[in-house]
């Protein structure tokens, strides 16, 4: 179980440090890298889960709840064990001992055997993220599953090089009259306790698996808490993870699952005093009062944010507009990298393809949307379904809030009769209207913000972002001196930029061991998805020394 992998961490380590395109897990959800019959194994091993108690074992159990409904329409119908939160922390901190006492390097390679057969079961878990996210299906396949995974072993990766940065045992000699002074000193690395990954609806997996990779290759048991909606991903995630762990020969508690139906628990077991370290991906409100009132653990959160887009001029008209529509069209604008808030100088912009006045930007996005989305059946395969009935209601309100550029619309989607489908809607509003704009309104709804000039976008970038966070901002210009004018407005901000996208690369998609998700920088986020800071806080050096 352990040699087999690591080539591959030591692959990872090498990327991590060199920050350039390397990935484990192919993307590719075709035969030809996954093998005939992986994706109809994986539909079947899905549907299998469907109307049926889950099965796993684990401490703590009471009684079986679960109430997820997929946004395509269906009730899913599985149920989960209920925990008793006492029990399944009591496990967790008994397991924790012979875990701590492995050391790193086992706790790594481990860790990896976990990713690589949570890789074995991608089309299994795409199923799973498709019909509690919304997702559609190859999204749902490469943002749940490979991409999940790549981030997973980035931070295995971080956490392994943290933990032997330096010797773990050494020699000591200082010179002295006489014979010298000798110690023999070692180092443990001790994890801080249980931590306890706080999962969101919208991708359960991909935001997930970095803090509970991070807490176990560091040493501290984690107990997953799924978002209600979205609880079947993590629970393949943690049966894999526990069997694993036994077969290794660890206690399988180092990994648990805490479900609810309703909403409490999260707090509970986050204000638990055994609980040392909480991440959480979700809304700002709750975001907050974590940071304020888990005061006992390490909190990590990533919350909402107003992501910005500053255009100055382009040298690729079409591609600009292309890039955009995309961008803004993904999963429906359901994530927390999604464009909002488009600048534009209301004099408008230079392009290849002569002037253009702001009215002109603004329908020219609205048309590429449309252009992207024309046809139904494609359509969907882009947008997905809408994720809640909260991003529906802020939808339907959009019109309300400026002069419509672009309706949203619904859409029929043709496998699935009860899916709720919208397209994107673009709303103008005013430089004055910081009320709007200034906060996030999450689902496929964007503003475009007439400005007096591109200073004044980029003076808005930083004041919004500074006051309300992002975790994505671009800019396109022709001018060498706007983009680095640019680059230092985010770097005030604290936030991350991407200049003239025009091909196959979008703002609102990261690359793991390259691209940096977060900052840590600005209130969208407290740390960064994921660099050594990430891993750094979970586990503490402890040294014992003994004359030679």
């Amino acid at each position: 179980m352990f040699e087999q992998h690591r080539e591959t961490l030591e692959k990872a380590l090498s990327a991590i440090a060199g920050r350039g395109y390397w990935s484990a897990y192919p993307e590719s959800p075709s035969p030809r890298v996954y093998g005939e019959g992986a994706a109809e194994r994986g539909k079947e091993a899905f549907e299998a889960h469907l109307g049926k108690p889950f099965p796993l074992d684990q401490p703590g159990t009471g009684s079986w709840i679960g109430a997820e409904r997929s946004p395509f329409g269906i009730d899913l119908g599985v149920t989960y064990p209920q925990p008793q939160v006492d029990e399944l922390i009591a496990a967790a901190e008994a397991a924790l001992p012979a875990w701590r006492d492995a050391g790193p390097e086992t706790r790594a390679l481990t860790s990896v055997e976990i990713v690589n057969r949570i890789n074995r079961r991608s089309f299994e878990l795409a199923g799973a993220v498709q019909h509690t996210t919304g997702q559609a299906f190859v999204m749902a396949f490469q943002a749940g599953g490979p991409h999940a995974q790549d981030r997973a072993l980035e931070a295995i990766a971080y956490g392994y090089a943290a933990m032997t940065s330096s010797a773990a045992q050494a020699r000591w000699e200082k010179p002295a009259k006489g014979e010298a002074l000798v110690m023999d000193k070692r180092f443990t690395v001790v994890p801080r306790g249980v931590a306890l990954v706080i999962g969101c609806n919208t991708f359960p997996t991909w935001n997930a698996y970095p803090g509970l990779f991070a807490s176990l290759v560091t040493g501290n048991p984690v107990i997953v808490k799924p978002h209600p909606r979205a609880v079947l991903p993590l629970a393949i995630t943690v049966q894999i993870a526990r069997e694993v762990l036994a077969e290794a020969g660890f206690d399988p508690a180092l990994v648990s699952l805490a479900v609810e139906e309703g909403r409490g628990l999260a707090k509970t077991l986050a204000t638990h005093p055994a609980v040392r370290i909480v991440d959480f991906t979700g809304s700002t409100e709750f975001g907050d009062w974590l940071e304020k009132n888990a005061t006992q653990a390490l909190v990590h959160t990533e919350k909402a944010g107003v992501n910005t887009i500053v255009i100055d001029s382009t040298d690729s008209w079409r591609g600009m507009l292309g890039n955009l529509a995309f961008s803004l069209s993904l999963y429906s604008g359901q994530m927390c990298t999604a464009p909002q808030n488009i600048l534009v100088p209301a004099a408008g912009i230079d392009t290849d393809e002569g002037y253009k006045n702001f009215d002109e930007v603004a329908e020219g996005i609205a048309a590429a949307v449309g252009r992207l989305l024309g046809d139904d059946a494609r359509a969907v395969e882009l947008t997905g379904a809408i994720v809640n009935p909260d991003v529906l209601a802020r939808v339907e309100a959009a019109p309300t809030l400026g002069d419509v550029v672009l309706e949203s619309r619904a859409i029929k989607h043709p496998a699935f009769p009860g899916a709720v489908v919208r397209t994107p809607v673009i709303v103008r509003v005013d430089t004055a209207d910081q009320e709007v704009y200034g906060h996030e309104h999450f689902g496929p709804i964007s503003f475009v913000i007439p400005t007096g000039s591109t200073e004044e976008s980029l003076d808005v970038l930083r004041r919004t972002i500074k006051a309300r966070g992002a975790l994505t901002a671009s800019a396109y210009s022709t001018s060498a001196d706007v983009l680095d004018q640019a680059e230092r407005a985010a770097i005030d901000a604290g936030v991350n930029l991407s200049c003239n996208l025009t091909g196959g690369v979008f703002v609102n998609q990261s690359a793991a061991f390259s691209d940096y998700h977060g900052s840590g920088a600005n209130p969208a986020a407290t740390a960064s998805l994921t660099d050594p800071g990430y891993v750094a806080g979970r586990f503490h050096l402890v040294q014992s020394r003994r004359p030679a």
